[in-house]
């Protein structure tokens, strides 16, 4: 099965490789970034390996699919994005993204989320032509609920203490686009 790579305008989404162990250890490892994920901060580049390795098999299982998010004239990673997880039978996915915080601000991860919702809706990745696309938020994360409000999602409500993780319960907001109100320009 061969891993569908996309270009933007100004990047490259492309599958992770052992090769991106140092970025994605960078990436992670950084405060900013991971605030508001279930995540702690990476602390070992093994931590990274295994985070390569996670996203890969679940492509391979057919779960879901992460891409690498490169500048396109370096080829220097700066982010990921994909569907954490996708149900062919109920044609949906759940969507999720991040960004060193160094290109914060330039548009990098509008860019690269627009590509694989439209990747997703027009049906050439292995979950077929998706529906829906969800997106969950921690409700102080404003900068992630503009992108996907720019992006055309709807928001749904508040799940209340849906979720857990670094020893407290958050709420998340849940985000939706149907195919149906997607313009991919």
């Amino acid at each position: 099965m061969v891993f569908p790579s996309l270009e933007t305008d100004r990047l490259l989404l492309t599958e992770l490789r052992v090769e991106d162990e140092a970025e994605l250890f960078n990436l992670f490892s950084n405060p900013s970034v991971i605030e508001y994920y279930d995540l702690d901060v990476f602390r070992e580049h093994n931590q990274a390996a295994n985070l390569i390795n996670l996203f890969n098999k679940r492509y391979h299982e057919q779960q879901g699919i992460r891409w690498a998010i490169r500048l396109k004239p370096t080829g220097q990673l700066i982010g990921t994005c994909g569907f954490n997880s996708w149900n062919s039978k109920m044609r949906n996915a759940v969507i999720g993204y991040e960004l060193h915080p160094q290109f914060w601000r330039c548009g990098y991860t509008v860019e690269a989320v627009r590509a694989i919702v439209d990747a997703g809706f027009s049906g050439i990745l292995a979950c077929g032509k998706l529906n829906r696309i969800q997106a969950d938020t921690i409700p102080e994360n404003i900068a992630s609920e503009s992108l996907l409000l720019r992006l055309g999602f709807k928001e749904e409500g508040l799940r209340r203490e849906c979720g857990f993780w670094k020893s407290k319960f958050h709420d998340l907001k849940c985000f939706g686009l149907l195919r149906s109100e997607f313009s991919p320009i």
